[in-house]
């Protein structure tokens, strides 16, 4: 099979986790960027990976409940990962899409 195609598969298979993981946690102001870090070390540990970043749309966590926190939704969560397979790179993202209201992953 070929390098790039598992490279991709790849990355596909580590931003999934990551959704699945993740969405429903609790999130506030207060610690999305503990939470970006944590999601980022999380995929970092898995094979072939050589990057990754994940962000949290600070401007929906601005109304949140009156308990001072909201749960991690798809239209909040951008991810991408840098994948490295014998020698082939491809990086892939993870982000919503507002036309069809629905979060989709791709190659770069």
């Amino acid at each position: 099979m070929e390098k790039r195609v598992i490279a991709g598969f790849e990355a596909g298979i580590k931003l999934g986790a990551l959704f699945h993981q993740f969405i429903g946690v609790p999130v506030s102001e207060k610690n999305a960027e503990l939470l970006e870090k944590a999601m980022e070390s999380c995929v970092k540990l898995q094979p072939y990976v050589v990057d990754a970043r994940v962000s949290i749309d600070r401007e929906k966590l601005k109304n949140v409940s009156g308990f001072g926190y909201t749960s991690l939704s798809p239209d909040m969560l951008k991810a991408r990962v840098l994948v490295e397979f014998e020698g082939e790179r491809v990086e892939a993202i993870l982000e919503w899409d507002e036309k069809i209201r629905y979060p989709l992953m791709k190659l770069l």
